[in-house]
């Protein structure tokens, strides 16, 4: 997510991990910290979090425009970076989609049906998407925090020559 030029990011997997916010569950080190310096720590978790969270990464512009289309569901979540908005035409599930600003707070929640377009949010630099309801058991809501613990990234397409 961090470093380079916006669009331009690496696609590929890490762990999502909610770590409070507008109860006060996080710490004052981690309020000073942005999204790149956060992106590598998973320790200071509060307890009774949701944790572990699977994470998919789009990056790319092609990543990013696939997002979930032509599936069926989805384990874990999925991060849309940079992306203010979404849209959910021709998707087979009902999402929610967590509105994130660049210090990876939750600017806002909502449930999109099929065929819906979300409306875009000012503040909002990155986008998490999960299945109707998964964001709500984990605790995400408006003010709460997330860290991304990165895992591998996905390796460029072999050049043809």
């Amino acid at each position: 997510m961090g470093g380079g030029g916006e669009g331009r990011g690496r696609d590929g997997t890490g762990t999502l991990h909610v770590v409070g916010g507008a109860d006060g569950a996080d710490g004052a080190e981690e309020d000073r910290e942005g999204a790149e310096g956060s992106a590598g720590r998973a320790e200071g978790l509060s307890a009774g979090r949701a944790a572990g969270i699977p994470l998919t990464i789009a990056a790319s512009y092609r990543a990013r425009a696939r997002g979930l289309l032509g599936r069926d569901g989805l384990t874990g979540a999925l991060l849309l970076t940079p992306a203010s908005g979404v849209h959910t035409f021709r998707m087979r599930f009902a999402i929610d989609v967590a509105y994130l600003d660049r210090r990876l707070t939750v600017v806002d929640v909502h449930t999109l049906r099929p065929g819906r377009l979300g409306r875009p949010r000012l503040r909002s630099r990155h986008v998490l998407e999960a299945e109707a309801g998964a964001l709500e058991r984990w605790g995400v809501r408006r003010g709460v925090r997330v860290v991304i613990a990165p895992g591998p990234s996905t390796p460029p397409p072999p050049s043809v020559r």
